[in-house]
C-alpha cells in the first residue's frame, strides 16, 4: 500500500489525463498567439507600462525572469515578473499575459479577499502537504485512525489553496480582457479572440489543479475511512 497502490491510479488517472489535456491546450494557445504580432506593436513590457500608468500603480517594478511561462506578480516586493518571450516580443499573447499579471497587481492594491486569503492559506499548504501526508501514513502503519484522519484535514490545506485560487486566476484574466480593450492595447475581433484563447487556457490549468488536488484528497479519505471500517 506504501508502494503501491491500484486504488491510487482509479482516483488519479483521470486528472493526469486532464492535467496533460490542458497542458497540451495552453502550449497550443501560448505557440499560436505568440506568432501573431500585436497591432499596436507592444511588447508586454510596454503593455504592462501602460497598464500600470492607466491604473495608478506607479510603485510596482518590472523585471525579467528566466525560462517560459513563468510569468507572474510578487505582492510581497511589488514587482511584475515577465519571461522573455512576453516582456521582449509584440504578439497578442504576451499582451494578454502581461495583463493577467497586471490584473493580480491591482488586485493586490485593492486588497482583493480572495488574493488576501489565497495567501493566507500559503503557510497551512506548506505545512499540510507534507506533515499531512506523513501523518496518514503514520495513522495507516499503526492503526491509528484518528491521527490519520487529522492528516487528512492538514493534507486538505492543498484542495482549498486550489479552490481559493479560481476566483483570483478568474478576476485577473476578466480585468486584463477589459484594460486591454480600454486602453486601446487590442484593436481588433481577432485579437480579442486571441487574448481569450490565451487566457482562458491558463485558467482551466487550475481548474485541472483543483480536480486534482479534490482527488488526491478523496484517495486517502477512502484509505483512512477504510481502515476506520476494518476496526470496526
Amino acid at each position: 500500500m506504501f508502494f503501491f497502490d491500484p486504488m491510487y491510479l482509479f482516483f488519479m488517472i483521470p486528472a493526469f489525463i486532464l492535467m496533460g489535456i490542458t497542458s497540451w491546450y495552453v502550449r497550443h494557445a501560448y505557440s499560436k498567439w505568440s506568432q501573431v504580432r500585436s497591432l499596436s506593436g507592444m511588447t508586454g513590457v510596454d503593455a504592462a507600462r501602460r497598464l500600470l500608468s492607466v491604473s495608478g500603480l506607479n510603485n510596482v517594478n518590472i523585471e525579467g525572469i528566466a525560462g517560459e511561462m513563468t510569468d507572474h506578480y510578487d505582492p510581497t516586493s511589488k514587482t511584475l515578473r515577465l519571461s522573455q518571450g512576453v516582456a521582449n516580443v509584440p504578439s497578442v499573447a504576451a499582451v494578454a499575459i502581461a495583463a493577467h499579471e497586471l490584473g493580480h497587481a491591482q488586485q493586490d492594491a485593492e486588497g482583493y479577499f480572495p488574493l488576501r486569503l489565497r495567501g493566507a492559506l500559503v503557510p497551512a499548504v506548506n505545512i499540510g502537504s507534507n506533515l499531512g501526508w506523513i501523518m496518514i501514513m503514520i495513522g495507516l502503519f499503526i492503526g491509528a485512525t484518528g491521527i490519520a484522519w487529522l492528516g487528512v484535514i492538514a493534507f486538505s490545506a492543498g484542495a482549498a489553496f486550489a479552490l481559493a485560487t479560481l476566483p483570483v486566476e478568474f478576476d485577473a484574466s476578466a480585468r486584463a480582457k477589459r484594460l486591454l480593450v480600454e486602453s486601446g492595447i487590442v484593436r481588433t475581433q481577432e485579437e480579442q479572440d486571441g487574448v481569450n484563447n490565451v487566457l482562458n487556457a491558463a485558467a482551466l490549468t487550475y481548474v485541472a489543479g483543483l480536480v486534482t488536488a479534490v482527488l488526491q484528497l478523496l484517495y486517502y479519505v477512502s484509505l483512512v475511512a477504510g481502515l476506520g471500517r476494518s476496526r470496526e
